[in-house]
């Protein structure tokens, strides 16, 4: 079957999956399963069309699953989809975190979702997940099972009582071969920052989120300054030394490609 992306006209091929299963994770998070597996590397996206709505970017947090923030019109429809209705997927696209040796995780939110199957594969040592209350912490139950889950909440519901970067006090960086970090943009600027601090950004990669229309570089609605890159196709995981003279933690852009500056916390 081919879908076409309703914001380019392009004809683009994809394929229509059945929701078998809906998980409600947090009371604004939900993963959605489906009767295919998409074989990918932890990180890669897909584009997921809702039908007569939208097409929207979303990472897989298994093969066979998405996990959906309820934020927009698509994401919106998406949680009214029940077991037995369809959706479209294709990709998966861009590239991945990479997998050598140990790997601390670090993620906000819906962040770790892109994270998840690296953590239920034995591939993280150290998992340091955020959110604003013990309510919207996503997968905290299973991550528990798999590797060592230290959390901070903004409310001091549970865990450390602050930001994400907190969590960095007394941890040794220097036994972790890679550093893997996906969450809100301010979130993984401020993350940047204190890992500029700690002289270990050499080891960083972070999951760029961005408005995308096609997702396969031929829109460039993805672009960001200053090398005028497609996160869809060159990222969406970047190093954090490329990263330290973009627009990265700054501002992103709209549909119509004006800049949308980031507030600061």
């Amino acid at each position: 079957m081919s879908e076409q992306n309703l914001h380019t006209g392009i004809n683009v091929p994809g394929v229509a999956v059945t929701i078998t299963e809906t998980i409600q994770e947090t009371p604004s998070v939900m993963t959605f399963r489906f009767d295919r597996e998409f074989p990918s590397e932890a990180g890669q996206f897909v584009m997921v069309w809702v039908p007569g709505v939208d097409e929207v970017p979303m990472a897989l947090s298994s093969p066979n699953s998405i996990t959906v923030q309820k934020v927009g019109d698509a994401t919106t429809a998406l949680f009214a989809q029940k077991p037995g209705e369809q959706i479209g997927i294709r990709g998966p696209y861009g590239n991945g975190f990479p997998i050598t040796g140990r790997t601390l995780a670090v993620a906000g939110g819906i962040g770790a979702a892109p994270l998840l199957p690296m953590a239920m594969a034995g591939r993280v040592t150290t998992f340091l997940l955020g959110a604003r209350t013990v309510a919207e912490l996503p997968f905290r139950t299973v991550l528990q099972e798999c590797t060592d889950l230290r959390v901070a909440t903004d409310d001091g519901s549970t865990g450390r009582h602050g930001f994400v970067p907190a969590l960095f006090d007394g941890l040794d960086l220097d036994q972790y071969d890679q550093i893997c970090i996906c969450g809100p943009e301010l979130m993984m600027k401020a993350v940047l920052d204190r890992l500029v601090d700690l002289q270990v950004l050499d080891r960083t990669y972070f999951s760029l989120h961005r408005y995308m229309k096609c997702g396969v570089g031929v829109c460039g609605s993805c672009c960001i300054d200053p090398e005028g890159v497609c996160v869809c196709r060159e990222g969406p995981v970047f190093s954090g030394e490329r990263l330290i003279q973009s627009e990265f933690g700054t501002y992103t852009r709209d549909a119509s490609g004006q800049r949308v500056h980031l507030g600061r916390r």
